[in-house]
């Protein structure tokens, strides 16, 4: 069901872009006690940061997974606000729902009461992982085990992209009209160990055509995302344990090293908070970024 055509780099930037200079962050509070947080999505409008808990796990349907309910200031905290779940990883809000990646379904869960609504299983995905939305009511996650992108459109899910260079697709947003997206890596087979790294790609939701924002570079393997404007962005890699920007072109600098399981943090850019999901920790740290 894909459309891809690949723009030329070339085409759509004349040199690297340069990253906005940033001190390194300053932690605000940290919250521990969680179950392999992966993702942590603060929503202003409630006070609410929802943080999924893959308890166990992160390809396995055992229904020990949960998405906890932290207050932006840290001091509150509902670990069982959403149970049921399986490895829940990306969230994202949608006409007063919360969309997660778990396993093989894309879950909907109604923010008023934190009950699933229904469950939209895409066959052959591999490995669902991050979630974002559009502000058309479509709902798009990545496939990390399986490569591509699926969306959800009308209440029918179906594979998006479909091409190569989306192997591995972990993070992704919405920023404008295009969708950016990160990738893990070419996967051997075995586990998340990868034969390549991963890359970033920024893609049109009108007619699918990507441009490599990376200027054909391999970076790491990468989970969280967010978009600094300017065609910069905060990205970080699960293993190597860091969150660093990125320019359109391909050049990164680390601003924070925190270990590995570093994953799929928030961001909050007009308060320039970010909120860090520790996977191997079990923390969820906010850290205001200069």
């Amino acid at each position: 069901m894909s459309n891809i055509k690949k723009l030329s780099l070339a085409a759509t930037m004349a040199g690297l872009m340069s990253i906005p200079a940033l001190a390194e962050p300053t932690k605000l509070w940290e919250v521990s006690g969680l179950a392999g947080p992966e993702c942590a999505l603060p929503d202003s409008a409630s006070g609410t940061i929802y943080v999924s808990n893959v308890n166990g796990d992160a390809m396995k349907k055992d229904g020990n997974g949960f998405i906890a309910k932290v207050s932006l200031d840290g001091k509150s905290v509902d670990k069982d606000w959403s149970t049921g779940l399986n490895a829940p990883k990306g969230l994202a809000i949608s006409n007063g729902h919360l969309f997660v990646g778990d396993v093989d379904e894309l879950v909907e869960i109604d923010l008023a009461n934190g009950k699933i609504i229904a469950k939209h299983k895409a066959e052959g995905a591999g490995l669902l992982n991050d979630v974002a939305a559009d502000s058309k009511g479509n709902v798009y996650v990545t496939d990390t085990g399986g490569g591509g992108v699926y969306k959800l459109s009308g209440g029918k899910i179906e594979k998006w992209l479909t091409d190569p260079i989306f192997a591995g697709a972990n993070g992704i947003i919405v920023e404008g009209d295009n969708l950016i997206v990160n990738t893990w890596g070419v996967l051997t087979g075995n586990g998340f160990e990868t034969s390549s790294l991963g890359r970033m790609v920024s893609v049109s939701l009108a007619d699918g055509k990507f441009t490599e924002l990376d200027g054909g570079k391999t970076i790491g393997n990468l989970d969280g995302l967010a978009s600094l404007g300017g065609g910069n962005y905060l990205i970080s890699d699960w293993m190597a344990g860091k969150v660093m920007t990125f320019a359109t072109g391909g050049k990164t600098e680390t601003i924070l090293e925190d270990g590995q399981g570093t994953a799929d943090f928030g961001y909050d850019a007009a308060a320039k908070i970010m909120y860090l999901p520790q996977m191997m920790k079990g923390t969820l740290t906010a850290y205001k970024l200069q």
